[in-house]
């Protein structure tokens, strides 16, 4: 019998229906056995109900075949029952089911360890109770869809039956949900917490302490998913698995064997039921359906493929003649339709292993081999650097790619030191570029090797006699269509000419993309012209003024004013005594901008300030205005004829803003705090704006005058101005120091260099007659 006649008039209920093997499931039912009722069990999400998600599932280019026969995406939307919800609050089932194929699962090998129990075990024995409820009238042929590797880490002939175990779920569930909520506790003890915020201080405090606070909370995030994560992985290996992922989906096979016997304690008195447990191997791309190479997402080889082919990937610490067991998505979904159309004995599961390994190997070194072809002809291109080269695998074993990698870690944590020590230059941020391309690449190696070393040396076949007894039963008719004999796949034309072209395809897609962007400078400097819409007096350009308009720091400024003043022997003394102070400054720098400005700004005490106003204006302007970038010029003249409010806020004193005046409407910058007379006392008038409390005034200043701030236009130099940056809708990172320029990049800001005219000479000093000035410095 054809099978769309054995499944003629089936209500089929599926989980999962939007990850891959779901939604491929679907897409064959509605568009080779109309004749089928697919429900689905769909989760809503915020903003968008369940309904809506299936509609755009349907939209998708994959079901058209599906919409046209059925008149349109609504009339096919209407075929389609949908009940909303997910495994942990799960309403009942329909009583009129005649099979539910559970495709439901937390695919990652890495979860933390209670998302792994709650999705795999929980779940699993959720969907079964509502199953065994909606089982009172007539049993539900339910379909488990595990893993061929549910075994664990055995060696041989793995058969298609039960595990052979004594690990008990119930025990391993709680303690897995009650590690997981300690590793969470324990991250908000003071040993932990004083560790993740001292590194976060590190970083961060020169911005403030509010954005040092949100960086410790993330990285206590980060930490409690990292050792949730862990405690997994090691729980799992303990006992005999790969990882969290094949341990947990054991569980929920035991949790399947136990509640559909018709003995379970957590069922008394449900009736056994018929059950398939379906446990394919490494799912890949499609060999035929619903087309060649279609595939949804990154699965177990795409990585490793997409790293090679970019050079991301000397080696791979695998056996050479280990066998890679993967099977195409399509075989998959043909094998769970057969089995949908089966009656088991109820209380006595059936197993299927969909692989291909026992019949039709396909070793590691032959995978590489047949990708390696594939980019030699078609290879990742590096723009002017040409093709990428392609790394010559040798196999080494594990303990080699070991310490390879924690050698290769090593240098770089030491290089990432060393240049936390180079001044700020070009060449400083192409290093910090080439060390974080360098991090992510052992960050990849690292969780690769980890991840995959156990799959890379299993020696493991999977027995698939009843699977491919099941194939055969088809009838002929249906061989074409629906068979899924793993050992016709021609792993030649399946890897080479069919998978890789596939998985690529977006990589190169995102390459013509990216170099599009390079060429235009990308990410580029933000529009400032033609913005539709926009009234240019609603709109902000805030510019910092050291270090972005001009190359200069308060120590310079200082010895502009000073120095004039002074005679040979004078300017020595100064430099002299600056110099022995010189490390205190860059310590209190390092810990507090404020506090560093207020130590500089005491060596002010006991000037007049209205001979400072004079002599900026008669002798520093000159010297200011040619240390001014060209570049940072024009971008507030284009500001300014743009109608935008230009705003300079700098840690700098008044008085040295004067020359920049006719360029900002609003100008911001230290005050001196003077007594009586006129001379400043050592002291400000107010805290200075540095890190968080720049943003702080910049909100309030754009509140009170009706800004737009998400319009707006930011330009800074600092780490410590991080906070000003991100309180606009558009900065930019000028000439930034290495934190900054990390911060930028990982935000996709424009980064740009306004460089200060060449003819500019840092050492030179504003020149003036010794006796004319009258400023008064002591």
């Amino acid at each position: 019998m054809r099978l769309q006649d054995q499944l003629d008039g089936r209500r089929i209920l599926i989980t999962g229906v939007t990850g891959f093997v779901g939604e491929a499931l679907l897409q064959r039912m509605l568009t080779e056995l109309p004749g089928t009722h697919p429900v689905v069990l769909v989760r809503p999400k915020a903003g968008q109900p369940g309904r809506d998600r299936i509609a755009a599932l349907l939209g998708k280019p994959t079901f058209q075949a599906a919409v046209d026969r059925a008149g349109g995406l609504d009339a096919l939307l209407d075929t389609v029952g949908v009940i909303e919800g997910d495994l942990r609050n799960l309403p009942d089932l329909p009583k009129d089911l005649d099979v539910v194929v559970h495709c439901a699962g937390d695919v990652s090998f890495d979860p933390p360890i209670h998302e792994a129990f709650t999705t795999n075990v929980v779940g699993t024995h959720s969907l079964l109770q509502r199953v065994l409820e909606a089982s009172t009238d007539k049993p539900v042929h339910y379909v488990h869809v595990s893993t061929a590797y549910v075994g664990g880490r055995r060696r041989g002939a793995v058969p298609e039956r039960s595990v052979a175990h004594d690990v008990d779920w119930r025990t391993e569930r709680d303690a897995g949900l009650r590690l997981a909520q300690q590793i969470e506790d324990d991250s908000r003890r003071g040993g932990v917490l004083r560790k993740l915020s001292g590194e976060a201080e590190a970083e961060h405090g020169r911005a403030g302490p509010i954005t040092a606070a949100q960086d410790a909370e993330r990285r206590r995030r980060e930490w409690v998913k990292k050792h949730q994560q862990q405690a997994g992985g090691e729980r799992a290996r303990s006992l005999g698995w790969t990882d969290v992922y094949t341990f947990t989906k054991a569980m929920g096979e035991r949790v399947v064997e136990e509640l559909t016997s018709g003995a379970s304690v957590d069922a008394p008195g449900a009736p056994a039921i018929p059950v398939s447990i379906v446990r394919p191997s490494i799912i890949e791309s499609a060999l035929v359906w619903p087309h060649p190479g279609w595939i949804e997402g990154f699965k177990m080889a795409e990585p490793i493929i997409l790293a090679y082919g970019r050079g991301e990937l000397p080696d791979l610490p695998a056996a050479p003649d280990s066998i890679v067991d993967i099977v195409p998505v399509d075989h998959v979904v043909n094998a769970l339709l057969a089995v949908c159309a089966t009656d088991p004995e109820p209380g006595k599961p059936e197993y299927f292993h969909v692989s291909s390994g026992a019949r039709n190997p396909l070793t590691f070194r032959r995978l590489y081999e047949l990708v390696r072809e594939y980019f030699e002809k078609h290879p990742f291109d590096l723009g002017e650097r040409g093709a990428v080269p392609l790394a010559t695998w040798s196999f080494p074993g594990s303990h080699q790619a070991e310490r390879l990698l924690s050698q290769g870690e090593t240098v770089h944590r030491l290089a990432d030191r060393a240049l936390g020590l180079l001044p700020r230059s070009d060449r400083a941020r192409e290093f910090s570029r080439d060390l974080d391309r360098t991090r992510r690449r052992l960050e990849f190696l690292r969780r690769y090797l980890d991840l995959y070393r156990s799959y890379t040396q299993v020696e493991l076949q999977f027995v698939d006699d009843r699977t491919l007894a099941l194939h055969r039963a088809l009838d002929p008719a249906d061989l074409e269509l629906f068979g899924f004999d793993t050992a016709v796949v021609d792993w030649t034309h399946y890897i080479r000419d069919v998978h890789c072209p596939s998985v690529t395809e977006p990589m190169r897609k995102y390459d013509v993309i990216r170099r599009k962007r390079q060429a235009q400078g990308e990410p580029g400097r933000r529009r400032i012209d033609g913005d539709a819409g926009v009234e240019g007096a609603r709109v902000l350009a805030v510019f910092d003024m050291d270090g972005t308009l001009l190359s200069s720091n308060v120590i310079e400024t200082y010895l502009w004013l000073r120095l004039p003043e002074l005679d040979g022997a004078g300017r020595a003394r100064e430099i002299g005594r600056l110099l022995r102070r010189m490390p205190s400054y860059v310590g209190a720098e390092r810990r507090d901008r404020g506090g560093f400005l207020r130590a500089v700004y005491r060596r002010y005490a006991g000037a007049d300030l209205h001979e400072l106003d004079s002599l900026v204006d008669e002798v520093i302007a000159p010297h200011v205005l040619e240390r001014v970038s060209g570049a940072a010029l024009r971008r507030v003249r284009e500001h300014q004829a743009a109608g935008h409010h230009t705003v300079l806020l700098t840690g700098a004193i008044r008085p040295l803003t004067r020359p920049l005046a006719p360029l900002f409407d609003h100008i911001v910058a230290a005050e001196l705090a003077v007594d009586e007379r006129g001379r400043a006392t050592g002291y400000l008038a107010s805290p200075p704006l540095v890190g968080e409390s720049r943003a702080a005034w910049l909100v309030r200043y754009a509140e009170v005058n009706g800004f737009d701030l998400s319009r707006s236009f930011g330009y800074a130099d600092s780490h410590s101005d991080l906070p000003l940056l991100r309180a606009v809708g558009r900065p930019t990172a000028v000439s930034p120091d290495v934190p900054l320029f990390r911060a930028a990049r990982a935000a996709r800001w424009p980064v740009e260099t306004w460089r200060t005219p060449s003819a500019t000479s840092r050492g030179r000093v504003p020149d003036v007659q010794h006796d004319t000035t009258g400023v008064g410095l002591p």
